[in-house]
C-alpha cells in the first residue's frame, strides 16, 4: 500500500546560503567605499584635471559661422595741412588736425594731386626748413637823451617810420617759432598724378579727427627732439627706422619696440630717445578717452635719414 509525499518546502535560508548572502553584501559595500575613497582623493590631489578624455567622447559642437570683422575706414596716416577747408572730403587718405581737400595749380583727370617734391616716403605737400638753434634777440636800445654811463655803446637814433610801428617780438625759443609758423618742417614730397579741383596750391585729402590736434603736437615734440640730437652726430647712413610704443592716457609712454632700422645701431638708437626724452605727452582730451575706450594707444612713427 503507497504513502502519499505530504512534506513542505521551507522558505528559511540555511546556514549556507545565509553566508553567501553575507559575503556579497560585504563585498558590494567594500567596493563602494574604494571607488567613493579613490574619487575623493582625486579630487584632493587634482587627478581629474589631468586627465584628457578621448576626443569621441566630446560632443560635438555646434558650429556657428564667425562674426563679420569689423573694417575701420578712419585713416590713419597724419598729414600736415597748411591751407585748411570748412567740411572735410568724403573720403580720406589721412588725418589731420585740419580738414583738406585734394587740389592742384594745373587741373587734371587723375586720382592723386600732383606734388613736385624730392621725396616719396613722408606725406608732405610743401618744403619747410628746419630751425636750428635760436639766439636771444638784441637787448633794447635805450630812449635818445638817455644819459650813458661808462662803457655803453652809442645809441643809433630810431627812424620816425620805426617809431610809429611796432615790431613783431622775435621768437626766443624754438617752440615760440614753430608757434608763429604753424608747419612741421620736412621735405616736399614727389608725387605723378592731378585733379580737378584746381587752387594756388597742391594739396590732399585729410579728415580732421579728434586724434589731429593732439597728435600734431606729439609730432612737433618728437620731430624737434629728433633733430636736436641727430645735430651732433654724422649722418653717413640712408635709410628708415620704425618705432612703435604704447601711449598712457596721462601721456607717458611705454614699451618702446623697433619694427625695422636699415640705418644702424646708433641712429636707431636716436629715434627711440627723441621719443622716450620728448615723453611724457599732454593727458589725453576727453573726446579722445571715449573714442579710444582702453587704457592704452598703439602709435607708430617711421624716422626717415636722407
Amino acid at each position: 500500500m503507497a504513502r502519499a509525499n505530504n512534506e513542505t518546502g521551507s522558505l528559511r535560508f540555511g546556514r549556507r546560503e545565509s553566508a553567501r548572502l553575507a559575503a556579497a553584501l560585504l563585498l558590494s559595500l567594500l567596493v563602494h567605499l574604494a571607488v567613493w575613497g579613490g574619487y575623493e582623493a582625486g579630487k584632493k590631489l587634482s587627478w581629474w584635471e589631468k586627465l584628457h578624455p578621448p576626443a569621441w567622447l566630446h560632443p560635438a559642437a555646434k558650429q556657428n559661422p564667425p562674426p563679420p570683422a569689423v573694417q575701420n575706414d578712419e585713416p590713419n596716416i597724419f598729414v600736415d595741412v597748411s591751407h585748411a577747408d570748412a567740411d572735410a572730403p568724403k573720403q580720406a587718405k589721412f588725418y589731420s588736425n585740419k580738414n583738406s581737400h585734394a587740389a592742384n595749380p594745373d587741373e587734371s583727370d587723375a586720382n592723386v594731386p600732383k606734388i613736385n617734391g624730392t621725396q616719396k616716403d613722408v606725406p608732405k605737400t610743401e618744403d619747410v626748413p628746419r630751425l636750428s638753434k635760436l639766439q636771444p634777440s638784441m637787448p633794447a636800445q635805450p630812449p635818445p637823451g638817455t644819459p650813458q654811463t661808462p662803457g655803453d655803446l652809442d645809441a643809433m637814433p630810431p627812424k620816425k617810420n620805426d617809431a610809429a610801428q611796432p615790431q613783431p617780438e622775435r621768437p626766443r625759443t624754438l617752440k615760440q617759432a614753430l608757434a608763429q609758423r604753424d608747419q612741421l618742417p620736412g621735405q616736399q614730397m614727389h608725387q605723378d598724378g592731378g585733379v580737378p579741383r584746381h587752387a594756388m596750391w597742391s594739396s590732399l585729402d585729410a579728415k580732421a579727427t579728434p586724434f589731429g590736434e593732439y597728435d600734431r603736437a606729439i609730432i612737433e615734440a618728437v620731430q624737434q627732439r629728433w633733430y636736436d640730437l641727430i645735430a651732433n652726430h654724422n649722418q653717413d647712413r640712408t635709410g628708415k627706422v620704425i618705432l612703435r610704443f604704447k601711449l598712457k592716457p596721462d601721456g607717458s609712454v611705454i614699451e618702446v619696440e623697433t619694427l625695422e632700422n636699415t640705418v644702424g645701431e646708433l641712429l636707431g638708437y636716436l629715434c627711440q630717445e627723441s621719443i622716450e626724452e620728448a615723453a611724457p605727452f599732454a593727458p589725453w582730451p576727453s573726446d579722445m578717452r571715449r573714442e579710444i575706450g582702453a587704457n592704452f594707444r598703439d602709435v607708430t612713427f617711421t624716422f626717415y635719414y636722407y
